[in-house]
């Protein structure tokens, strides 16, 4: 019987394919972006736009398709994530090897294994404090918040709602304008 070979951050950085991820050590081809998706994560980056535009250790490093080196066999690249600048002050060349402080998926159809259940325990792993989930077909938004170690949902809601969802919990966020349709 052959072992499974699993594969790592040099496996992929050796890939052709741009569009691909590690997890679980294995190199996933990720979904093409559909509309809906692509618009849920334009809007949120601005709609956080005043944390990321902070200097300082107030600050936030809010990324897209951000690739992350958590593990030799697991790098996904979040459609949204953030760092506090308090622990990232600049941004690295090439992969980030830091946790971040906030994740953000936009579930994809066919890839809502990878964003419900495989890379929320990546993150409680790492215990990356928040993380939310965004369907935009449904244009619903659940956050989540580590608690003892584990994830808690702390807030479900619709895009009829302006809410302030932690970690930006400082200014309202406008889901409608995230959900638009």
């Amino acid at each position: 019987m052959e072992a499974l070979k699993l594969a790592t951050i040099d496996d992929l950085l050796q890939s052709a394919d741009e569009q691909v991820e590690l997890i679980d050590g294995e190199i996933v081809r990720r979904p093409m972006t559909r509309p809906y998706h692509a618009q849920a994560q334009g809007n949120a980056r601005e709609e956080l736009g005043p944390f990321n535009r902070r200097s300082g250790p107030d600050g936030w490093w809010i990324l897209t398709e951000a690739s992350v080196a958590y593990e030799p066999h697991e790098c996904p690249t979040h459609d949204l994530a953030g760092w506090r600048k308090s622990r990232l002050s600049s941004l690295p060349h090439g992969l980030i090897d830091l946790p971040p402080d906030w994740v953000c998926e936009i579930v994809s159809p066919g890839h809502e294994r990878k964003d419900t259940q495989q890379i929320p325990l990546l993150l409680q792993r790492h215990q990356v404090p928040d993380y939310w989930l965004i369907w935009p077909e449904e244009r619903k938004l659940v956050a989540h918040q580590l608690e003892a170690g584990r994830y808690r949902v702390i807030a479900t809601m619709d895009h009829q709602q302006r809410a302030r969802i932690p970690p930006f919990d400082e200014i309202e966020i406008d889901l409608g304008y995230i959900l638009a349709a």
